[in-house]
């Protein structure tokens, strides 16, 4: 009688479940040393090639800031103190006093080069001018930058606006007028007078003019004409945010009077006005401060 060797179907089953778990394993192991390799070699980059961060250092927060401010316009220049209230980071509120001069576009300068004994030197005069302006003006406004912000040591660029009161000073303009002796006597006299309808010929004569009279003269004489102001354009901050303060803007101002400014004497062809609008650009320069 023979006997025959039976393997039964699970021990096989369970040779063939050892073998798959042992290469799935290998399988794992093998995909983890891959991974550990490729995170080191991308570490080792990152160590051998830094990124180059550029931080965004607000600094010091200022809350106010001051300046002086030169004007220059298409009928004169002015100087102005600023003082102004930052109220956000790009929002700040000011207020200005403003001293100025005021020309009219159709001045026209001319000097005779008289020197006469006891007179010296003949000056400068401008033909048919009465008045010399001196403008007052005061006013509160608004810059608004126009970016959340700007780089350090950049130019920030924004907008700004004001108005307020604005007074003109009428100061008599005075010239050197020449005067024969009436008994015929030889020589001159030289008297210095303003403008007025008795002696509007003798002003309006060239050839009686010898030359403009000090700026002092008619300082006694000056009347106030009120009226209002404002003032809109573009502002470049320099530095916009750092402790000194540089600006420079450009725009429009309008002054408003009650009524004309006699500036020159008025003809057919030519009249004063009671408003001007001119372009301008500024130069501020200041300090900001926390306080």
């Amino acid at each position: 009688m023979s006997f025959v060797y039976y393997r039964p179907k699970t021990a096989k089953r369970n040779k063939k479940l050892n073998f798959i778990v042992i290469k799935t394993v290998k399988d794992i192991l093998y995909i983890a040393f891959l991974s550990f390799g490729f995170v080191s070699m991308l570490s080792a980059q990152r160590v051998m090639q830094p990124k180059i961060v550029e931080l965004d250092r607000k600094g010091v927060i200022f809350k106010q800031e001051e300046a002086f401010q030169f004007r220059i316009h298409e009928q004169g220049a002015t100087v102005s103190y600023y003082k102004g209230k930052i109220r956000t980071y790009h929002k700040t509120s000011f207020y200005q006093f403003e001293l100025g001069f005021q020309k009219d576009l159709r001045e026209r300068r001319q000097n005779k080069n008289y020197n006469f004994a006891g007179e010296g030197s003949s000056r400068s005069f401008t033909f048919s001018k009465i008045n010399s302006v001196i403008n007052l003006r005061a006013g509160i406004g608004r810059k608004t930058y126009l970016s959340e912000k700007a780089k350090r040591r950049g130019i920030a660029v924004g907008w700004m606006y004001e108005f307020g009161p604005s007074v003109a000073l009428l100061k008599p303009y005075h010239l050197k007028l020449i005067y024969l002796p009436d008994d015929g006597q030889p020589g001159v006299e030289i008297v210095s007078e303003a403008y007025s309808e008795e002696n509007a010929d003798k002003f309006l004569e060239l050839d009686d003019i010898y030359g403009a009279s000090p700026f002092v003269e008619g300082l006694g004489g000056i009347s106030l004409v009120p009226g209002i102001q404002a003032k809109a354009g573009l502002h470049f901050g320099l530095g916009a945010f750092d402790k000194y303060m540089r600006a420079v803007e450009t725009g429009i101002m309008v002054d408003v009077f009650t009524r004309r400014i006699d500036i020159l004497v008025e003809t057919e062809e030519r009249r004063n006005s009671p408003y001007f609008i001119k372009l301008f650009a500024s130069f501020q320069l200041g300090l900001r401060s926390t306080n």
